[in-house]
């Protein structure tokens, strides 16, 4: 390779690929960054869960003999539909105004992914190498669910790893942990009849009703989380019916359950369809694990040292409102220590006009080099 291209070219590049999810497509961006990291003598390959729907896992090789397990850096390069407001700039223009790199998945997450891979690039065209391997997991499929991450974990293409670093978006801010997500959808099914003679039929709107009802009470009886808070449940979306004057045989509704990193989502999803009973069928739609590494962990002092240096101010213990691709990597991975920190504000994550402040592109690929160096011995 004649030359690195900077995190910020990185990032522009592929903010100009369309990844939104629905429908993906994530193959061109995929492909795009294995062929820069194979170029510089890092190990690719690539992996689709669905077609075009690619994740890469790559491996920048160190001497080894020391035994440490690799450092990862794991993130998404699929990103959100453009949503229903109309943008001021284009979102796939990476166009840059006043310091703000604008565009869709600028902040969520591509940003982040350029800064590692970047730093990767970096390493590798080094004359020497570390004494432990540098990992990057680059998932497609996270914004429904964390599907590429899950696949990487299921076929066994992740390898090993002592730390992870995903690069979400927290103003570079280290963020020890999030909540899981646990999505249900709960069908109600009933016998249809003539709206003017109910009692020939069996009004399946009213079963799901009563289970709504039922839900607003529902406890999950466990302690509040020291970072994360208190687990949450909440209706989304209820339908049922086709006409209005016929007896509905047919009804759903979703649940978005918000779980703490020691629960147990199969004994949440045992415990409701007890606690619905048999008029209920459940089924997931959404299944991620929380995460959480306490403050107290060696490394994490190792980068709250690191940020209060580079960010001057103190550092203190934070959690994220949003899952990431930690909930499949983590525990694939053993559950190593996890941290997420990332370029991009967290509230311009989905919305539209999307930006990403250029400094934190920097400043991402400035903190993600000294924590490779430092882990990996360079």
């Amino acid at each position: 390779m004649s030359s690195i291209p900077s995190a910020l070219e990185i990032t522009r590049d592929i903010v100009r690929m369309d990844t939104r999810n629905p429908p993906g497509r994530e193959v061109e961006c995929a492909h795009y960054l294995g062929d820069l990291l194979s170029a510089a003598g890092i190990e690719v390959s690539y992996h689709e869960f669905a077609p075009e729907r690619t994740s890469l896992v790559a491996v920048l090789r160190g001497e080894g003999g020391n035994g440490k397990k690799p450092l990862c850096f794991g993130g998404h390069i699929d990103v959100v539909p453009l949503g229903a407001k109309e943008w001021t700039v284009d979102p796939f223009g990476a166009d840059i105004v006043d310091g703000k790199l604008f565009g869709r998945g600028t902040t969520d997450m591509k940003a982040g992914i350029s800064s590692f891979v970047h730093v990767a690039l970096k390493l590798a065209a080094e004359d020497r190498r570390g004494s432990a391997d540098m990992v990057m997991a680059i998932c497609a499929g996270e914004e429904t669910g964390c599907e590429g991450s899950y696949h990487l974990a299921e076929i066994g293409a992740l390898g090993e790893a002592g730390a992870i670093v995903i690069a979400e978006p927290t103003s570079n801010y280290p963020i020890l942990g999030h909540k899981g997500a646990l999505w249900l959808k709960v069908e109600t099914e009933g016998i249809t009849s003539h709206g003017s003679m109910p009692e020939h039929g069996d009004n399946a709107i009213y079963k799901a009703a009563r289970s709504v009802t039922k839900l607003e009470e529902f406890d999950f009886n466990v302690m509040p989380h020291e970072l994360l808070g208190r687990s949450t449940l909440n209706v989304g979306t209820m339908q049922g019916g086709l006409n209005l004057n016929s007896v509905p045989d047919h009804a759903e509704f979703t649940i978005d359950i918000r779980t703490l990193p020691d629960q147990s989502h199969a004994e949440i999803f045992s415990g409701l369809e007890g606690y619905l009973g048999d008029e209920n069928k459940i089924a997931r739609v959404v299944d991620c694990g929380g995460v959480h590494t306490p403050h107290t962990h060696p490394w994490m002092q190792e980068i709250y040292a690191v940020m209060e240096r580079v960010l001057g101010e103190k550092i203190e213990p934070r959690g994220a409102p949003y899952f990431t691709d930690a909930s499949a990597l983590t525990p694939a991975y053993g559950r190593p220590p996890t941290v997420i920190l990332g370029p991009g504000e967290m509230h311009m994550a989905h919305q539209t006009d999307e930006y990403c402040p250029v400094a934190h592109v920097e400043q991402a690929a400035e903190v993600y080099e000294i924590l490779a160096r430092s882990w990996c011995g360079y």
